[in-house]
């Protein structure tokens, strides 16, 4: 099996109820990041046991699945146990031994369509075969240049005109649509700050940007997939996650 096609085989085990391939998959010393779960194989298999015992069955829809080094990462549809469809974000890391090792996500509310008509998970579907690396660029300095804010005025330089397809709940296509959302934002006193970017893992023409910021002055875990198109930001999807307080926290190793 390849890295990919194990990420999602542990995936589906939430579905399955099949313990003994999520312990097949994982590292003993597995690190997990999801601050609502234990860390450690164990604490993982006891969550699969979990969902496999409760009386609505939990379903896995994979969107997208992609894969950079050492590293897989999916974009997801869960219902867990009935309790409503969230969109994911995964992050998988593989020791030497193609064990999963270490884990991180972010999930949301599966909402109606923005704007624009769009949903959090449509759109393209095909990636390219094209070097990752350029589209590592292309969206390290967009998220440094623009999200971060380092050099704002190079933000039109990052798009083709207002060619810009948006799944973002509340914001419509285009830098135009961007600019209203911000604007409507500002109005309200609300500020979106990125403030640390941990990832930008790239795979063909896309690349998921992992970040940590405030939203509203509330702790925020920012993952953005972003599509890149001869150079310029093209499509963009993404999950907001509230940062839980960390009294709360199932284990101690962190959102990041």
């Amino acid at each position: 099996m390849t890295n990919k096609e194990k990420a999602l085989a542990l995936i589906s085990t939430f579905a399955s109820g099949d313990t003994m391939k999520a312990r097949e998959l994982l590292a003993e010393g597995y690190i997990q990041h999801n601050l609502a779960y234990g860390t450690g194989r164990d604490a993982f298999v006891g969550a699969v046991e979990y969902l496999a015992s409760a009386p609505v069955k939990t379903t896995v829809n994979n969107v997208r699945a992609f894969e950079d080094g050492d590293k897989v990462f999916l974009q997801t549809i869960y219902n867990f146990a009935g309790a409503g469809e969230q969109v994911a974000f995964d992050i998988f890391r593989f020791d030497s031994e193609g064990k999963i090792a270490e884990h991180w996500d972010n999930l949301a509310t599966k909402t109606e369509p923005n704007p624009s008509g769009h949903t959090q998970i449509d759109g393209n579907l095909e990636k390219k075969d094209v070097d990752k690396e350029d589209t590592r660029k292309v969206v390290e300095g967009f998220v440094g240049d623009v999200l971060r804010g380092e050099n704002p005025d190079k933000l039109t330089s990052y798009f083709d005109g207002d060619n810009y397809i948006q799944h973002n709940t509340a914001i419509a296509d285009g830098l135009s649509g961007l600019g209203a959302a911000l604007e409507a934002l500002a109005k309200q006193g609300i500020q979106m700050i990125y403030n640390k970017t941990y990832f930008v893992l790239a795979d063909g023409d896309y690349a998921l940007a992992v970040s940590e910021g405030t939203f509203g002055g509330v702790a925020t875990s920012f993952y953005d997939l972003f599509r890149v198109e001869n150079g310029k930001i093209a499509e963009h999807w993404d999950v907001m996650e509230t940062i839980a307080d960390k009294k709360t926290w199932k284990n101690q190793n962190g959102k990041f």
